[in-house]
């Protein structure tokens, strides 16, 4: 793991923010401050972070509301360590349920809170991009939805699956071993599963470009194309 790591810290109170940077920076760390719910919401949306850290209780918006709206519109999952005065289970269990990654009770050790964000930063997956965009096709990993020139279209669940494998190999094609492999695993279905969701995908999302985006490749598999068009 890298050594400096980048941190948006949104906090209001200023002498327990002002001993998180000062303490951070000390470890070479870069941190970036935001006193409000508002202006946290505008850095974490524009700027690139390692880790997120969060006071549930802000002057303007409810930290809540802020990991809410993080969540919801950053391209990148940052993970979020929530800060809070609150020791109740049902206030963890809320904080969870908006998107946070962890959380610390104040008052809290500064070396926990430096341990509890590099354990963060390790997870690779938190880091991956939720959406995917390729020309006019777009698709949100957390939220199963895909759509085209920003019009939803519904799939399977399997449907998005496939979805987003073609996607991800765009503009090659993908055998039909490797989309067998990459949705059932080790366990194939039957064999005209695959055949049967593929239709039912094809349907779908040429239907809502008006012209044919999947298509078969003889001997091969499937392969997107048109997505510009």
């Amino acid at each position: 793991m890298k050594t400096q790591m980048s941190v948006l810290l949104i906090e209001d109170n200023q002498a327990i923010a002002t001993q998180i940077a000062n303490f951070l920076e000390n470890l070479g760390w870069l941190v970036d401050y935001s006193a409000t719910g508002t202006q946290g919401v505008e850095l974490a949306l524009n700027h690139h972070f390692d880790v997120i850290i969060l006071d549930l209780n802000l002057p303007d918006i409810d930290g809540l509301k802020v990991c809410t709206e993080v969540k919801k519109q950053a391209q990148v999952n940052v993970p979020i360590l929530m800060l809070t005065a609150r020791d109740a289970f049902e206030d963890k269990v809320k904080g969870f349920g908006q998107g946070a990654d962890d959380y610390l009770t104040k008052p809290f050790d500064l070396r926990e809170l430096v341990l509890r964000c590099e354990a963060m930063a390790r997870r690779p997956k938190l880091h991956e991009n939720t959406t995917i965009t390729e020309g006019k096709l777009k698709i949100d990993k957390r939220a199963y939805e895909a759509s085209w020139d920003g019009e939803v279209f519904k799939t399977t669940k399997v449907g998005f699956t496939l979805l987003q494998k073609l996607l991800e190999e765009y503009p090659y094609p993908v055998s039909r071993s490797e989309l067998l492999q990459h949705v059932w695993g080790d366990e194939p279905p039957e064999s005209n599963a695959l055949k049967s969701h593929i239709y039912a995908l094809r349907k779908a999302i040429d239907k809502m470009a008006g012209q044919q985006i999947l298509h078969t490749i003889s001997n091969i598999g499937y392969q997107l194309k048109a997505l510009n068009d």
